[in-house]
């Protein structure tokens, strides 16, 4: 790595929407370049036409890009569009003998009568893989291998290699399903007098009964676009995948994408496959929440409250009331969009039983409760109305009578709500006006 200057690649083909273990490719591709000051490829392997389509390229294009894994290349390069290229490379390894135009019995409708073999020589190869060590394969068991359906059709095998020979890759990151493929390519490389990258494969994400993450068992929630619909950040995202078969040797947990470029060593890449556990993306999610500044919080929470007309005080004091009880900006919304929050802008709608304790006792009773603690809230200065301030105001009474007998009526006139945040919380939260002006209907309900 330090002889020549690292380059790697990511070559996602569009026959689907981004997967997750794309996606953490993507990203060890992109932080290994970036610790040794290389480069990041993006290309896409689209030789599969009838799979391929314009909507899965740009999910995938949108979805590096929203995580901030930039390419190094000014023009994202196409299979589908270098078959030229890949004819040149057919024509050299046919007339040179390494190849040959195979006359094939069809046995099925759309097989060809005729493909490009490459000529196995039948040997044992081996290569040094950063994870997992020697390798070796016999590849005498592959036989003389299909690089091509015609001289401008390659299949993935050649067509792989060659992209790599052409962009100068030096280092193959990708998934250890891929690991029986490198013989075959290996192969290629060598009648081609192509260096050797280096490769690393990485171990596979597993549910949690172990098996392959995949689309067809775990359908949407194997794809960045559900998470993104969902609501999760940037920075949750990379910080989870990151740490999906990679750790830094220490007990750190939280990491934004600088700091992983600094830490990122692939040697500490396990082997052996890695859980994808929901929660604890989730709970990674909310501590990257946590941290966010105060202008992003403001601009991911106000867009929860369009229409309605809230003041950047107002949502400086909802927001830790809504990060209490969220893990993604997913989970606020549908707490928004339910009504979970409108005590903040309006005066509750409620019946005078519910402001019973248990849904029991007496109105009168209430109604007297709800006078006596109005008088100890109306007596705090405007100007130092806090939750502190109202607590105090209000425990010793509440401790007197009983605190279910006070705070479920106060905070069902403050809220309208069986759940909610503590009604000192509320009241700081709208105020002393809103808070007299409301109790002072509950006391109007029970009369």
């Amino acid at each position: 790595m330090t002889e020549q200057k690292v380059i790697t690649r990511f070559p996602p083909s569009p026959t689907g929407f981004l997967h997750l273990g794309s996606v953490r490719t993507a990203l060890f591709n992109f932080l290994f370049a970036r610790k040794h000051g290389g480069k990041f490829i993006l290309r896409l392997e689209d030789t599969d036409s009838e799979r391929s389509k314009t909507e899965f390229a740009e999910d995938i294009l949108d979805g590096l890009h929203w995580l901030g894994l930039e390419h190094d290349n000014p023009i994202i390069e196409k299979q589908s569009e270098r078959g030229d290229v890949y004819n040149e490379y057919l024509k050299r390894l046919v007339s040179s003998g390494h190849a040959y135009i195979s006359k094939e019995e069809v046995k099925e409708a759309g097989q060809r009568p005729e493909v490009i073999r490459f000529r196995n020589p039948n040997k044992t190869v081996s290569f040094k893989d950063l994870i997992r060590g020697e390798v070796t394969f016999d590849t005498t068991e592959l036989g003389d291998f299909v690089i091509a359906k015609s001289m401008t059709e390659p299949v993935y095998h050649l067509a792989v290699v060659v992209d790599d020979i052409e962009s100068g890759i030096t280092h193959i990151i990708r998934g250890e399903d891929h690991i029986s493929n490198t013989p075959r390519q290996i192969l290629i490389q060598e009648t081609l007098g192509a260096p050797r990258p280096t490769y690393a494969h990485l171990p596979l994400i597993l549910d949690a009964d172990r098996a392959k993450l995949s689309k067809r068992k775990h359908g949407e929630k194997v794809s960045l676009a559900y998470y993104i619909k969902q609501g999760y950040i940037r920075d949750g995202i990379i910080n989870y995948m990151a740490l999906l078969g990679w750790n830094p040797g220490t007990d750190k947990e939280i990491f934004k994408l600088n700091d992983l470029i600094k830490e990122f060593d692939i040697s500490k890449v396990q082997k052996s496959g890695a859980i994808f556990n929901p929660e604890k993306l989730k709970w990674m999610n909310k501590q990257h929440m946590e941290i966010l500044s105060p202008e992003e919080k403001y601009a991911r929470l106000r867009e929860l409250f369009i229409p309605r007309e809230i003041t950047g005080e107002l949502l400086q004091k909802l927001t830790p009331i809504i990060f209490e009880r969220v893990s993604t900006f997913g989970e606020a919304k549908e707490l928004a969009d339910a009504g979970e929050f409108d005590y903040a802008f309006t005066d509750p709608e409620y019946g005078p039983e519910n402001l019973l304790w248990k849904g029991k006792g007496d109105i009168a009773e209430t109604h007297s409760r709800l006078k006596k603690t109005l008088e100890l809230i109306d007596s705090l200065d405007e100007k130092n109305f806090t939750k502190d301030a109202v607590k105090t105001a209000v425990w010793d009474y509440a401790s007197e009578v009983g605190r279910g007998e006070i705070l479920w009526p106060l905070r069902y006139a403050l809220t309208g709500k069986d759940r909610s945040p503590d009604p000192f919380v509320v009241a700081e939260l709208i105020g002393k006006n809103a808070t007299v002006v409301r109790i002072k209907r509950a006391i109007e309900k029970t009369k």
